[in-house]
């Protein structure tokens, strides 16, 4: 029965963005949501070259599924490391799952990418990771992010304010994009210099 809804769901979401599950716990407490979906030729290019420069290189060549990051990750004690974490795995753990650490979330994580890769494709899957990624407090998606932050649309983003907004992606509560520290601009640089490198290697999400 679960699986079946979630195949369901995921064929909806072909056409229909979803919202997360951080989204759902907001409403469902009465807190506000910043959040206007785009397709991705709605997003700067710059962005999109970030996210797969900074979060999952090889994007564009796994299943949804890194296997070799995966065995080679060493876990520490509090649970499974995120350097293992695919762009899928990310987008199915914000949609399907719930947010935290643990085996048993990411061992879900695993089968459900694999299923989103088939039925989504990469153009998709980056598109509603876009659309669902959390920003800061009740900010998600990318055009809430670059209007929150900066003032504009995420099609208007430049290089170096969508290297800023990656850069926050990991802890987006804490990191601010419009103000960073001088750790935050380092990392931001470090990201930039990762994108001029990417090559072919996002030539999956080009249209």
């Amino acid at each position: 029965m679960a699986v079946a809804l979630v195949l369901a769901l995921a064929l909806v979401y072909r056409a229909v963005t979803p919202p997360s599950t951080l989204m759902l716990g907001r409403w469902a407490t009465l807190r506000p949501v910043a959040r206007e979906v785009v397709p991705l030729a709605g997003v700067a290019p710059a962005l999109v070259q970030g996210v797969i420069a900074s979060e999952d290189q090889r994007y564009c060549l796994h299943d949804g599924v890194d296997w070799d990051a995966l065995w080679s990750v060493v876990d520490d004690e509090d649970g499974p490391s995120r350097g293992a974490s695919t762009v899928t795995m990310q987008t199915v753990k914000n949609v399907f799952l719930w947010p935290g650490r643990s085996y048993v979330r990411k061992a879900l994580e695993i089968p459900l990418a694999l299923m989103a890769d088939l039925v989504w494709g990469k153009r998709r899957t980056l598109e509603i990771y876009l659309n669902v990624a959390e920003w800061g407090e009740g900010v998600f998606g990318a055009e809430a992010a670059a209007r929150h932050w900066f003032g504009k649309g995420a099609r208007d983003l430049t290089r170096g304010e969508a290297a800023l907004l990656v850069a926050a992606l990991p802890n987006p509560i804490t990191r601010n994009p419009r103000t960073p520290s001088r750790g935050l601009r380092a990392l931001a640089g470090r990201i930039q210099g990762r994108m001029a490198g990417l090559g072919g290697l996002s030539t999956c999400v080009r249209s």
